[in-house]
Parts: C-alpha cells; sequence; structure tokens
C-alpha cells in the first residue's frame, strides 16, 4: 500500500509538472518528453482495483420483484395453493439441487438446459430442471406407492430468456401429482379439472386444454414409418406446431433428422387434426392406426378420459389435439397442454402472446427408473406456468393503474396531542397480542395529519386515535380512513370492533 501510494505522489507530481511546462508554453520537446514520463509512472502505477467500477446488475434471465409484485404473486399462489389443497393434496419439498445423474437422460433435447454446478467434495450436482424429477426420485427412495403431493419451488433452465413474456432461466414451477395404481383415467380427469378451476379462478382470459397420448404418438409414428430410434426427436419437432408452421416443421424433420418426405406426409396427415370425442372415435375406426396396440389403447383411454371430463363439465374446455407431443421423454400416456385463446384487452393494454400457461401428463415409468429392483409407481401430474401468470397478471394491473396494497395492517395507532408514545406503544402491543395486524409511526410525536396520510398511501383502513382526552374516558377513538367518520370504543372492546370491521374471525380457535 505505502508503495503505492508513493507512486500516486509521483504521478502527481509529474502530472503538474507537465501542465506547468505546457502553461510556459515550453517547447514541444520538452512536453513530449516529460509526458513520456508521465505515462511511464502511470504504467508502472497499473489499474486501481479498488476503484474499478462494479456494474451493480441481476444475472441474465432473473430479476427482483418489488413489494407490489410480490403482493401480485401471493395472491396467485394463494388461488393455486386453496384448489391444491381442497382436492386433498399434501406438501413436499426437496433440494434445489440434485444429483447430475438423477437428471441425465430425463428431458430429451432439453438435456442441454440443466445448469450443471462445479465439483462439491467429490459429487457432481445440477440445479432442478422441474419438479417432477425431484419427486420421482423422492418416491423411489422413501419407498412410497401412493400419495397426492404438491409443491411450489424455483427451477432453473440455461434457456434464452424472454422476460417480457414470462420465460426466465429462473423460475417457479407449481406442480400437483397424483401417484399409485388407480382405475384408469380417474386421477388424469382431476388433474384436467384442477386446470381448468385454477386458470378459471385468475382470470386471466379464455383458455383451451389440447389433449393428447404418447402411445397415439408413438402408434402413428410406427404406422407412419419412423423408426424406433427417431421417435423422441421426431416427436420433439412435431411439438412446435404450436409455435411454427407445418411446412417448418416438416423440413426439420426431413432436413435435419433425416426423415423421408413422404414419411413426414402421412405423419403431416395426422397432426394436423384436432377435436373432440368424435375425433376420438373417428381413428379408432382407422384402418391403419386401429392396427396399432398402442394407439388403440391410449385412444380408449382417451375416450374414457372425455366421459369423466362431461362429468366434470369442463369438456368444453378440451381439445384432442395430435400435433401435442411434450418434449419431455418421462411421459408415457395422456398429454395435456392449457394455452390462453387471447389475452384480455383491457384499454391501453398491448395483446401478450404467453403460450402455454399450465401443462402435464402421465408418467408410470420415470418412479422405477430410480427405483433399484425398476417397481414401478404409476404417477400423473400438472405444473401451473406461474411466470406467465404473473406477466399478464402485472401487465393488467399497469394499464388499468390499479393500486395494490402491499401489507395487510388492519389499523395505525396514531396520536392527536404530543408525549404520548408511551401510550401507542402500550396499545400496539394490545393489538398485536391480540392479533391484530397493526403499525405505529417511528416517530416520539408525529402529527395527526401525517399519520392520516400514512394510512390512504398504504391503504390501511383504520385509524386507532390516543387522545389526552380518550385516555381520562377510557376510551379510543376509531376512524374510517376512507368515510372519516369517528367513534369512541370503550378500550376493552376495541379488539372485537377491530375484528368486526375488518372481517377477521373474533377467535383463534
Amino acid at each position: 500500500m505505502a508503495e503505492r501510494a508513493a507512486l500516486e505522489e509521483l504521478v502527481k507530481l509529474q502530472g503538474e509538472r507537465v501542465r506547468g511546462l505546457k502553461q510556459q508554453n515550453a517547447s514541444a520537446e520538452l512536453i513530449e518528453e516529460e509526458v513520456g514520463k508521465l505515462l511511464k509512472l502511470k504504467a508502472q502505477l497499473g489499474p486501481d482495483e479498488s476503484k474499478q467500477k462494479f456494474v451493480l446488475k441481476t444475472p441474465k434471465g432473473t430479476r427482483d420483484y418489488s413489494p407490489r409484485q410480490m403482493a401480485v404473486r401471493e395472491k396467485v399462489f394463494d388461488v393455486i395453493i386453496r384448489c391444491f389443497k381442497r382436492h386433498g393434496a399434501e406438501v413436499i419439498d426437496t433440494p434445489v439441487f440434485e444429483l447430475k445423474e438423477t437428471l441425465t437422460g430425463k428431458y430429451g433435447e432439453d438435456s442441454k438446459l440443466i445448469y450443471d454446478l462445479k465439483d462439491q467434495g467429490g459429487e457432481l450436482l445440477s440445479l432442478r430442471y422441474d419438479l417432477t424429477v425431484p419427486f420421482a426420485r423422492y418416491l423411489a427412495m422413501n419407498k412410497l406407492t401412493n400419495i397426492k403431493r404438491y409443491h411450489i419451488a424455483k427451477v432453473y433452465r440455461r434457456d434464452n430468456p424472454a422476460m417480457t413474456r414470462g420465460r426466465y432461466r429462473e423460475f417457479y414451477q407449481c406442480d400437483f401429482d397424483i401417484a399409485g395404481n388407480f382405475d384408469p383415467m380417474i386421477p388424469d380427469a382431476e388433474c384436467l379439472k384442477i386446470m381448468c378451476e385454477i386458470l378459471s379462478s385468475l382470470q386471466i382470459g379464455d383458455f383451451l386444454v389440447k389433449v393428447n397420448d404418447r402411445r397415439i404418438l408413438d402408434g402413428m409414428f410406427a404406422i407412419c414409418g419412423v423408426s424406433d430410434s427417431k421417435f423422441r426427436t421426431i416427436c420433439s419437432s412435431v411439438d412446435k406446431l404450436d409455435k411454427v408452421s407445418w411446412e417448418e416443421v416438416k423440413n426439420e424433420m426431413v432436413g435435419e433428422k433425416g426423415l423421408a418426405p413422404e414419411v413426414a406426409d402421412r405423419i403431416g396427415d395426422y397432426v394436423q387434426q384436432h377435436g373432440g370425442v368424435s375425433l376420438v372415435e373417428q381413428l379408432i375406426q382407422d384402418p391403419k392406426l386401429s392396427q396399432n396396440k398402442q394407439a388403440l389403447e391410449g385412444l380408449g383411454d382417451l375416450k374414457l378420459l372425455f366421459e369423466y371430463l362431461t362429468l366434470f363439465g369442463i369438456d368444453d374446455k378440451i381439445s384432442f389435439d395430435l400435433s401435442l407431443a411434450r418434449g419431455l421423454d418421462y411421459y408415457t400416456g395422456v398429454i395435456y397442454e392449457a394455452v390462453l385463446l387471447q389475452t384480455p384487452a383491457q384499454a391501453g393494454e398491448e395483446p401478450l402472446g404467453v403460450g402455454s400457461v399450465a401443462a402435464g401428463g402421465r408418467y408410470d415409468g420415470l418412479v422405477g427408473m430410480f427405483d433399484p429392483k425398476g417397481r414401478k409407481v404409476p404417477c400423473v401430474g400438472l405444473s401451473i406456468g406461474v411466470e406467465r401468470i404473473f406477466s399478464i397478471v402485472e401487465q393488467r394491473l399497469e394499464a388499468l393503474e390499479e393500486k395494490v396494497r402491499t401489507t395487510e395492517t388492519q389499523v395505525l395507532v396514531a396520536s392527536a396531542q404530543k408525549k404520548l408514545l408511551e401510550e401507542r406503544l402500550k396499545l400496539v402491543s394490545e393489538l398485536w397480542d391480540a392479533g391484530i395486524k397493526a403499525e405505529l409511526l417511528y416517530k416520539k410525536n408525529p402529527k395527526l395529519l401525517n399519520q392520516l396520510q400514512y394510512c390512504e398511501e398504504a391503504g390501511i383502513p383504520l385509524v386507532a386515535i390516543v387522545g389526552e382526552q380518550e385516555l381520562k374516558d377510557g376510551v379510543i377513538k376509531l376512524r374510517s380512513v376512507t368515510s372519516r367518520e369517528e367513534v369512541n370504543v370503550r378500550r376493552e372492546d376495541l379488539v372485537e370492533e377491530i375484528k368486526r370491521r375488518t372481517g377477521q374471525p373474533l377467535c383463534i380457535c
């Protein structure tokens, strides 16, 4: 440090010498010689690392969330969690990172998006890509054969982020899964019912749930002439039909993946069809597809599924879509994906293309991949794409300039005169102990007007005002912020009155 300080002093003195020579109109040769000395000293000094600029930013594909944004997220999570609990789900949690071998080979072409971590004490680890594979590992490790669970947590994907469309590298997934041996299509129908309940409750616009079956896809590929080794890679191409045209998908299958053009054309005849139970019945009669055992099983299950969906009253929200492929390798049966038909056109709001907002399917073989004896546990589940939903809700609120409360405070304890801090502290403590959400300003003698303004800005509905006369009378003045109506309430009745006005249960049992 001392050596650097000495060099800095020499640079300063040499700089002053150069400036002095220029002011004296010294010869160009002399000035050039002294400037050369200055540059040598600066090179010797080098950069000062302590003064280098540090760019404050979040990593690519991530973001911070303000209190307002978090308030919106909590409301969305609340709708989702209440629905999961209404259907009898338990909650679990798993580590944010897994052994690399746990995740390897489960995601098809998307495996390249997994975040690998550096060697940590002899273990090769990766950040979780989704919540489904860790759930399957959890079932196998704990020898569980039957559970209905939900899990809400962050997952990580080394993807190209598109922040405006709700596409991030770090994001939340909200998963619901049913594991166990049950009669066909009953759990699957409930998963679709849950998906529709949540999307309807969130009021984010009209949606459609596309349904298909991996067995139908595999059977279709087989009768069209696709070799077994190309099933998954062709499946991945077909899955892009919701984003690009059939011609582009065909070019990828033929040009990049080596599929014969006539095979691609036969696939095209099927994957461009969509409809309801009538299409299922039509395909059951298809002379080629009906000869494939796998496809026929899938079509039979889909017909049964539509019967249950009709009983649940959601068949009008479901479309049998042969182009739906879901690129993940672990699906074995029914697959589904919910897409917004349009975002609601609110005043001043641009249409927002957010794509899929929920998806899922049946994966009967995934748990067996982790079990030492290969024992299978049939599973079916769904995942809500909350980040995309947040993008829609946030944009709508901004367009409407709607005020969002970021706290749940029910009452502010205020004072009308000076030297009443002790009384305010005693009263706010009484309210906290009674389960009331209360605040006070952190000043000894705040002005009443400032306290009332704080309530209006924060959306606090009530003010409990302590005054000298009220203390003598054994009452508290309770003021409604919106109506400005004031009433005197006996101190012993204050808690019940606040609970009555804010709709809080009078006792916590």
